[in-house]
C-alpha cells in the first residue's frame, strides 16, 4: 500500500502520547456504577475522543443519569484531575516525537481535553510536550466549534503552523476512532493505534491501524526514517 507524502504531523494526547483514556474509562464506569448502570465498550466508543460537553451528553443520554451535563462534568472532571495527576507515557510516544523534532517536521497536538485538564496531565511532561508547535484543546478553544468526530480541531490545528499546510499535507496520528472519523473529514491521513478491543468496523476510517507507536516506519509517508 502507497501513502502520500506528508510534511506535518498532528497528534491526540490522551491514549496516544499518554495513558490516560483507561483513567476517564474508570471514572465514568465509577459513576454509572452509583445508579446501577455499566459503562459498556460500546457506549466507550461512542464517548472516546470527544470534548467534555459532548463526553458529557453522551453519557447521560446512554446511561440513563439523573445529571445535568453540568452536574456530570463537576463530578466527572474532579475525579479526573485527581487521578491524571502523573500518567505513563505510551510506547514509542516520546521517540517519536523526540525523532520528528530532530528533523525538523513541524508537530501539534489536537486534543479534546480543556486547557485547565491538559495542565494538569501534561505536568510530569512539560520537556516533551515543548517540542510541540503548538497545541489545540478542542474542549476550550474557541475557534473549535464542533468537536471530533468533525474536522474542526484538525483544520485548526493545521492552520496554526506558520505555513499553514494543505490538508493532505498533513498526517494525523489517533487512537480515537471518532478522533480517526475527524481527521478523515479534514482531508487527512491517519494513522490509528486503538485500544485492542476497539472492533474491525471502528477502524475502517483509518490509513494505517498499528498495535503501537513503535511499529511507526515515518519514511512510509515521505517523512524521515529512524536512524
Amino acid at each position: 500500500m502507497s501513502f502520500k507524502k506528508v510534511s506535518h504531523v498532528i497528534f491526540d494526547l490522551d491514549g496516544l502520547i499518554i495513558e490516560s483514556e483507561s483513567i476517564y474509562a474508570t471514572v465514568i464506569g465509577e459513576i454509572a456504577a452509583k445508579f446501577g448502570k455499566e459503562y459498556t465498550r460500546d457506549i466507550r466508543l461512542k464517548i472516546m475522543g470527544t470534548p467534555e460537553p459532548v463526553t458529557a451528553s453522551t453519557a447521560i443520554k446512554e446511561l440513563q443519569l439523573p445529571y445535568t451535563v453540568d452536574q456530570f462534568l463537576e463530578e466527572y472532571l474532579t475525579k479526573a484531575k485527581e487521578l491524571l495527576q502523573h500518567p505513563k507515557l505510551m510506547p514509542g510516544a516520546k521517540e517519536l516525537i523526540e525523532h520528528l523534532h530532530k528533523h525538523n517536521i513541524p508537530i501539534a497536538v489536537a486534543t479534546s481535553s480543556a486547557q485547565d485538564v491538559l495542565d494538569v496531565k501534561i505536568q510530569d511532561h512539560l520537556d516533551l510536550i515543548s517540542l510541540f508547535h503548538h497545541v489545540v484543546c478542542g474542549s476550550t478553544d474557541p475557534e473549535v466549534k464542533h468537536g471530533k468526530p468533525a474536522p474542526d480541531i484538525f483544520l485548526v490545528c493545521a492552520s496554526r503552523f506558520p505555513d499553514k499546510p494543505h490538508p493532505d499535507e498533513c498526517l494525523v496520528l489517533e487512537d480515537a476512532p471518532n478522533g480517526a472519523k475527524g481527521a478523515v473529514a479534514a482531508g487527512m491521513q491517519v494513522i490509528l493505534v486503538p485500544d485492542p478491543d476497539v472492533p474491525e468496523e471502528w477502524r475502517k476510517p483509518a490509513t494505517l491501524v498499528l498495535n503501537s507507536l513503535k511499529e511507526f516506519k515515518p519514511e512510509l509517508f515521505g517523512l524521515p526514517a529512524f536512524d
